[in-house]
């Protein structure tokens, strides 16, 4: 049935297509809806915007540095319409990076769109005045409320969590002859109406409409407007950037930020450290247009436990490690370096750490309550936990860690669910290469 209504759709005249959407509200149209609470433009109105602007290489090359910034720091190959219109060329995470300079555009495209928007917007309010003139029509004293209302509309697109996402933008690199345009359409489609826009002259005009998929965007150019759901949360490799120095070996092992590390002077022999060395996605997870798969690897359990007594079980608390990581569409079956340490004091008395793998859905919060074991003299006890996760994540795998199983499988890659982890029990961190 979708693959019938999206050829339907793009039988439809492009005149009715692109021409039925008016992201600029006139006469009294409110687009904060009264007393309804503001949801901001569709995705397929920004996708047709974007289709309309002439822009020019420059504003491409300010796309590809704002993709290619994500990516470094580790999160999707996207430009958030909050840096686009606030700090034009930024990366997601390059606010949190002090020492990280962004270019400087003369002409960024956030200029661009505001221009266009007050262009349109007055032309189609002087073509409602007929044939007077400008004074008789009163347009100089309506520009002032057409740019307001600009203004309010490019406002209400920086405060959502649209954003510009360029699939395979390493591959296709920044010069372009031609580039199609499309949006997620937010129904697990694998297909699309796009726009197809070929620069003339410098400059990029619409050119036709066609059908596009994850097959077509790896050959040719295309971005796709849909939302970001990782901006607020730390990769791996911003962790590395921001806190470089966590150990001694230049924050080669991830320690999770917040989490104290004994000094490793005088600490007793035999002293493990459970470390996730990589993560391989085997599938992904969620339609091409929304991008990447963004995964979170949840461990709980009673680190440095050295209770001789059930009573002084009650002095020991749990711990929780929560690392992100974003797995590209084509990273698929490419183990990828996680480097993190899940429990840094594994003692001895570890019998198993509660361990869960998610793929980021959204929701509202909630928890897996789940034990970790450990063990006094013959006994063991369990401590409860609650690892927490949003209502619509995927569930990639959960369950219990036994210190058996670690030492086992110790450095060779193992299933859970559609993902391969290869642990390692280690020495301090920092002391590996």
């Amino acid at each position: 049935m979708k693959t019938i209504s999206l050829l339907l759709a793009c039988a439809v005249p492009l005149c009715i297509v692109r021409g039925c959407i008016d992201p600029i509200p006139m006469e009294g149209e409110d687009i904060y809806g009264g007393a309804e609470p503001v949801h901001g433009p569709s995705l397929a109105e920004i996708a047709v915007l974007l289709s309309e602007l002439p822009f020019s290489q420059k504003h491409v090359d300010e796309v590809h540095d704002a993709v290619t910034s994500s990516a470094g720091n580790g999160y999707d190959e996207e430009y958030t319409m909050a840096n686009l219109f606030s700090v034009p060329g930024a990366g997601v995470g390059d606010a949190r990076l002090p020492s990280k300079s962004v270019p400087e555009y003369e002409y960024p495209l956030s200029e661009l769109i505001r221009e266009h928007l007050t262009s349109r917007a007055s032309a189609k309010s002087f073509s409602r005045s007929g044939t007077k003139t400008a004074d008789e029509s009163g347009m100089h004293d309506e520009h002032g409320d057409i740019e307001e209302e600009v203004d309010r509309y490019l406002d209400i697109l920086a405060s959502t969590d649209i954003q510009i996402y360029w699939p395979f933008s390493e591959e296709a690199g920044g010069n372009l002859d031609t580039l199609v345009i499309t949006f997620d359409p937010e129904d697990a489609s694998a297909a699309n109406v796009g726009y197809k826009l070929a620069f003339e002259d410098g400059k990029a005009r619409f050119h036709s409409e066609v059908i596009v998929t994850e097959e077509m965007a790896a050959e040719t150019p295309v971005w796709v407007v849909n939302r970001n759901s990782d901006d607020e949360y730390l990769t791996l490799d911003m962790i590395r950037q921001l806190y470089p120095g966590w150990t001694d070996g230049g924050g080669s092992v991830v320690i999770h930020p917040g989490k104290m590390v004994a000094s490793r002077a005088g600490e007793p022999a035999g002293l493990k450290t459970l470390v996730l060395k990589d993560f391989t996605m085997l599938r992904n997870y969620d339609s091409w247009f929304a991008g990447a798969s963004e995964f979170f690897v949840k461990c709980g359990s009673v680190e440095d436990f050295t209770a001789s007594t059930e009573a002084e079980l009650k002095l020991f608390s749990p711990s929780i490690t929560d690392f992100m990581i974003v797995v590209k569409r084509n990273q698929v079956g490419v183990p990828q370096p996680f480097n993190a340490v899940l429990v840094s004091d594994w003692t001895g008395q570890m019998e198993s750490c509660a361990f869960m793998i998610v793929e980021d859905d959204g929701g509202t919060q909630t928890s897996w309550k789940c034990t970790a074991l450990v063990r006094i003299e013959s006994k063991s006890y369990g401590v409860e936990l609650d690892l927490p996760f949003k209502t619509k994540d995927d569930i990639v795998w959960r369950g219990q860690l036994s210190s058996r199983f670690i030492e086992t499988y110790d450095g060779t890659p193992s299933r859970f669910g559609d993902v391969n982890l290869t642990f390692e029990i280690t020495g301090p961190p920092g002391t590996e290469d």
